[in-house]
């Protein structure tokens, strides 16, 4: 049975890089959806051009169409075995898509990061990036040495737009809207298992593998 691991939590948890340590410690794939657009995108895939024609005329790509995109990248020899999503589903509809689209082919467990939403805008609105050689920096985890200028290169940092308070405080609104609500959906199945996402980054991986391993023994490897 082909393992499917879902990645869930806010903007700003760490899903990408959790799901990155994850696929080199279990073996999996990483899926991540906006890489799959771009991919397709960039070299003008027939899905490519169906998602483009949506794009250009303001309209959002169906979900149908995500989901084909997706299950014609997890066709992949790398998936055979299993593969981690990183960014979908994203709502209840694309949930139930992912369900039925899966069957019963597939084992599926929801890791939730659990990130307080004051926690997710102080990492956001702290972070800073050197305009140089693009290394990050935060003004209260890892300041500069000199307040505006890069370590590295002596490059000017700065503010992403989208890491302005503003901007991140309604990302968390859409998320609590459109995406949190998967967080029961996938309970409401016992698929679900919450970690503390507020942890170092190692810790979290940790406890993430403890997670799934217990998942595992519980079930006699029914997730595998």
């Amino acid at each position: 049975m082909t393992r499917v691991v879902i990645i869930l939590g806010p903007p700003g948890a760490g899903k990408g890089t959790q799901a990155a340590n994850l696929s080199a410690n279990l073996g999996l794939a990483h899926i991540a959806t906006g890489d799959l657009f771009r991919e397709n995108l960039k070299n003008n895939t027939a899905l490519g051009e169906k998602a483009r024609g949506f794009m250009n005329s303001g309209r959002l790509v169906p979900d149908a169409l995500v989901i084909e995109m997706l299950f014609d990248r997890v066709a992949k020899p790398d998936c055979e075995v299993g593969y981690l999503l990183d960014g979908f589903p994203r709502t209840l509809p694309q949930a139930a898509a992912l369900e039925q689209a899966l069957g019963e082919a597939a084992g599926v467990q929801a890791l939730n990061l659990e990130v307080a939403d004051e926690s997710i805008v102080g990492r956001a609105t702290g972070r800073l990036l050197c305009r140089g050689c693009t290394a990050i920096y935060h003004r209260s985890f890892r300041p500069p040495v000199t307040d505006g200028v890069c370590d590295e290169c002596s490059g000017e940092l700065f503010q992403r737009e989208d890491d302005e308070e503003k901007v991140v405080r309604e990302r968390l609104n859409v998320y609590h809207t459109e995406t949190a609500p998967l967080v029961e959906y996938y309970s409401a199945r016992n698929l679900l298992v919450g970690v503390n996402g507020e942890q170092a980054p190692d810790q979290v991986t940790g406890a993430l593998m403890a997670a799934l391993a217990a998942v595992c023994a519980n079930d006699g490897g029914g997730t595998q």
